[in-house]
């Protein structure tokens, strides 16, 4: 989730023409990505939490396994989560109060973190009750 969410914020800001100052993808640190001058700022974080949603669910259409749409699945939820989570610690160098810096409507991060917190959840839940049953079931023939 975390790697899909900072690519998103990579390209994001190369399509808005902003420089890359620094960045990190190692899967055992937070991932992060300094963007300075940043000629569109919200292009830029939007592109974050909206391609780390949108390149999973992709992969996960591409591909076609249960586990790729419950990957899918848990970087929806996870990302409404994040940025919820984040308004709440109120920490500038998150993602939620860089958006509102960069001039977002708090209600449009409010409508985002509903919709990717009750989609995620209903789907995450779906697919964490079908793989248990699908485990369960399993033990039982066997």
């Amino acid at each position: 989730m975390t790697t899909t969410h900072e690519l998103g914020h990579l390209i994001g800001g190369y399509c808005g023409g902003a420089k890359l100052t620094d960045f990190d993808l190692a899967p055992w640190r937070l991932p992060y990505s300094f963007h300075h001058p940043d000629p569109y700022p919200l292009l830029t974080l939007w592109s974050g939490p909206l391609i780390g949603i949108a390149l999973p669910a992709l992969l996960a259409g591409f591909i076609r396994r249960h586990w790729a749409v419950f990957v899918a699945d848990f970087c929806l939820l996870a990302n409404g989560c994040y940025l919820a989570l984040a308004w709440l610690t109120e920490d500038p160098l998150l993602d939620t109060a860089r958006l509102m810096d960069a001039g977002a409507h708090p209600f449009s991060i409010v409508v985002f973190c509903v919709l990717a917190i009750g989609i995620g959840y209903a789907r995450f839940r779906r697919d964490c009750v079908r793989l248990f049953q699908t485990q369960r079931d399993d033990l039982a023939k066997s």
